[in-house]
């Protein structure tokens, strides 16, 4: 069975930095592409970073430059780490995992598993 649980959310001021988690258990492939993605109330699904199994990365342009994903194989942990956080940035946070996959854009929700979200509230 597979489950993707993030945790890191929280509240914080603008300018200031997040750090969201995603542990994955029972996904065994070894092709996949990896994201997050977030949802803010009112408003549609937004693809906000991605990568892939060969380590590829891929944001939104919305959050380049300020946004970093990774990865950590040896604790099957997807990381998104978050600076210079806006107003704007306010959302529920998701991370996704998929297989097989034709495109691995930063900027589209990855679909297949879906973890239950993470809430990050920025404040001005």
């Amino acid at each position: 069975q597979v489950q993707l649980v993030e945790s890191g959310g929280g509240s914080v001021q603008s300018g200031g930095s997040l750090r969201l988690s995603c542990a994955v258990s029972g996904y065994t492939y070894s092709s996949y592409c990896m994201g997050w993605f977030r949802q803010a109330p009112g408003k549609e699904r937004e693809g906000v970073a991605a990568i892939d199994s060969d380590g590829s990365t891929s944001y939104a342009d919305s959050v380049k430059g300020r946004f970093t994903i990774s990865q950590d194989n040896a604790k099957n942990t997807l990381y998104l780490q978050m600076n210079s956080l806006k107003p704007e940035d306010t959302a529920n946070y998701y991370c996704a995992a998929e297989t097989p996959f034709d495109d691995c854009s930063g900027s589209r929700v990855v679909g297949g598993y879906w973890g239950q979200g993470t809430q990050v509230i920025v404040s001005s």
